[in-house]
């Protein structure tokens, strides 16, 4: 027997700390912080903010923090109301006729999209309910679904990544999912969805379940490929979420967003813990929303250099998948973990993630693409 902090015992062989049994042995989530010259693989914007940017965020960090003695506005108005007209802006410039309006009312902030999904689980998923994605997609997902006592299930994507309408219908039909997770551009693959696949879900899953869309990339989208936006007035059961980790090359800054029917912000309120915003957050986010041309400016550069990085990847002989994203997914590989460790050995961090014989490389500067090809033509001179 050992003594436990109290002087109690515990029984021979238990486990301690008692944890949940389904969460032993598992390891969290998070891709290796590694001190590298070139870092590609948390697909991080590479540019920084301005120091003009720099300035108004620190002022507006100041005076939030003379009022740090209390709590901050609960429903962030200021901020719901800045994301709100960031994406009538987008939207306005993107249709064709009358533009989809968002309402401050429709827009809920947390920490980071992550924090959003797990809200959006806690609200609409639980214990008896079902949510479904479609594989390969983003690893988080069933680690919401695990965290709030929902039942997952995942489809399957095709060889192109693609979703396959009759079988994802059969799929809603089957499964009676509350909550349907499609993430567009898609994480690993930066697979975009187009507007008919969102709408024959939306459709499928009815008012049973909500669709959420995660477009965490959605600014990286390229030319002609819609924003699920456009679809929040036809459907009461869509959710369309967004960070400001990549575009506004916000990641430190930890906020992420969603817009959607205003009853769907109202139930959230139910699931999110006391002022989970702080009065800090609030203020450099809307800072950072002022200076939203300038954070953008890089996403026209980062686009071109994603499609030289595609059109250079098959060149060389390699698979690789379409992207809207701001990261390529490219393949395939016999031993995917050795080619990440030459790299790594050459001073390029990228992930290894996604399918099996599959790699995913961020978009980063001219001269870590650069560096990203040299290393990568040096593994494969080295391998051959």
């Amino acid at each position: 027997m050992s003594g436990g902090m109290d002087g109690g015992a515990t029984t021979e062989g238990s486990a301690w700390p008692p944890l949940r049994e389904e969460l032993r042995g598992i390891e969290p989530y998070g891709a290796p912080q590694l001190d590298v010259p070139v870092q590609l693989n948390v697909n991080e914007n590479p540019y920084g903010p301005s120091p003009a940017c720099v300035a108004d965020i620190g002022e507006a960090a100041a005076r939030a923090a003379g009022t740090l003695n209390r709590y901050p506005d609960r429903e962030f108005t200021a901020l719901r109301t800045g994301l709100a007209s960031y994406l009538n802006g987008e939207l306005g410039r993107a249709s064709s006729g009358t533009p989809v309006r968002v309402t401050p009312e429709m827009v809920w902030a947390a920490n980071g999209s992550n924090e959003v999904m797990l809200q959006l689980l806690q609200a609409f998923g639980g214990p008896g309910r079902t949510a479904i994605s479609f594989a390969p997609t983003y690893s988080m997902y069933p680690e919401y679904a695990r965290d709030t006592h929902t039942r997952w299930v995942a489809g399957r994507r095709g060889d192109d990544f693609a979703i396959d309408l009759d079988a994802a219908r059969d799929l809603v039909k089957r499964e009676q999912p509350s909550v349907v997770l499609l993430p567009s551009p898609n994480n690993p693959t930066g697979t975009a969805l187009p507007p008919d696949a969102v709408a024959a879900l939306c459709e499928a899953t009815g008012d049973d379940g909500v669709v959420v869309v995660d477009e965490a990339y959605g600014e990286f989208r390229r030319e002609g490929v819609p924003s699920a936006l456009e679809l929040l007035e036809t459907y009461r059961n869509l959710v369309v979420t967004r960070t400001m980790s990549k575009a506004f090359a916000g990641a430190g800054l930890r906020l992420g967003y969603l817009a959607a029917d205003p009853a769907i912000t109202a139930a959230i309120r139910v699931v999110r813990l006391p002022y989970h915003l702080s009065a800090v957050t609030q203020a450099v986010a809307v800072a950072a929303l002022g200076h939203a041309p300038e954070l953008l400016g890089k996403v026209d550069e980062l686009r071109v250099e994603r499609d030289a990085l595609v059109s250079h990847l098959r060149g060389c002989g390699y698979e690789v998948a379409d992207s809207d994203a701001n990261f390529v997914l490219f393949g395939r590989f016999a031993d995917r973990h050795a080619v990440w460790q030459g790299l790594l050995d050459r001073g390029v961090l990228i992930r290894e993630t996604g399918p099996d014989g599959w790699l995913r490389v961020s978009v980063g500067t001219p001269e870590e693409m650069a560096a990203f090809r040299d290393a990568l033509d040096e593994v494969n001179g080295e391998r051959a």
